[in-house]
């Protein structure tokens, strides 16, 4: 088992969850019966090493709290099943994508033809831009 599942398992078990009512269209249904979920997790009890932490941080944005709570709300479907398991879903990718390490940038590399063409091409527009200045009657 990699690291990420074993985080996912633990933010399972730690998550508590809450139905409220939805809000948008619905009827009598959404009016009455509470099938959103709120899913909250304390993220320092998952114990994330700094990195991946930041990187969590990064992609929670607005949903972590000052606190360190972590508030997810389903409300995509009606039934209350469906949105907790959506809820469960979102909260499994996150860290899934948390742990992801970046990739990292490679440096270009430009040659010795390419940097002339660039030159020229530069001094070609700032000619063209020379030429757009007042005209002085000499």
């Amino acid at each position: 088992m990699s690291e990420a599942e074993t985080v996912i398992n633990r933010a399972q078990a730690f998550c508590s969850e809450s139905f409220i009512a939805a809000s948008g269209p619905g009827g009598q249904n959404v009016n009455k019966v509470a099938t959103a979920v709120q899913l909250r997790l304390n993220v320092y009890a998952l114990r994330l090493s700094p990195p991946v932490f930041a990187r969590f941080k990064e992609l929670a944005g607005s949903r972590l709290t000052a606190s360190g709570e972590l508030v997810l709300t389903a409300r995509q479907f009606r039934t209350q099943e469906a949105n907790r398991a959506d809820a469960r879903e979102r909260l499994a990718d996150l860290i899934e994508r948390a742990h992801e390490l970046p990739q990292k940038r490679a440096k270009s590399r430009l040659n010795r033809v390419g940097k002339t063409q660039r030159l020229k091409g530069k001094k070609i527009r700032s000619a063209v831009k020379a030429g757009r200045g007042k005209v002085h009657p000499d």
